[in-house]
Formats: C-alpha cells, sequence, structure tokens
C-alpha cells in the first residue's frame, strides 16, 4: 500500500510543500516516484516514523 503526498501530509498534519522541500534537502522518509507521481511505501512512512520516535526518546533521556 502507497500514500500519495497529499495524503501523507495530512495523516502529519503538515503542508504538502514540507515534504517537497524534504525531498529536495533528501530529508523525510524514502519515496518512490513512478510515472511523474511521488509515492510513499506505508512501510517506509512507518520505518520513518519509528526513527523519529527514537530519535526524541534519546533527546527526553539526555543521551
Amino acid at each position: 500500500m502507497c500514500l500519495s503526498q497529499i495524503e501523507l501530509a495530512a495523516r502529519w498534519r503538515i503542508s504538502p510543500r514540507t515534504l517537497e522541500r524534504w525531498r529536495w534537502i533528501g530529508d523525510g522518509p524514502r519515496f518512490m516516484k513512478l510515472g511523474g507521481r511521488v509515492i510513499y511505501r506505508v512501510e517506509d512512512v512507518l520505518a520513518f516514523e519509528q526513527q523519529e520516535l527514537r530519535d526524541l526518546e534519546e533527546i527526553k533521556a539526555g543521551r
């Protein structure tokens, strides 16, 4: 299953332009470009969310 840029932006309550900027600078979740469309695999989105969660927990723990 995949999410479009609009669907992922709605999921995270951010602007689709933020996702565009992240792709431009090499940040954010992995994505694929098929036929000119940008899509995000759900497993890549979940992996990115887990990575961000771990980073926040480490920050709170002072690591």
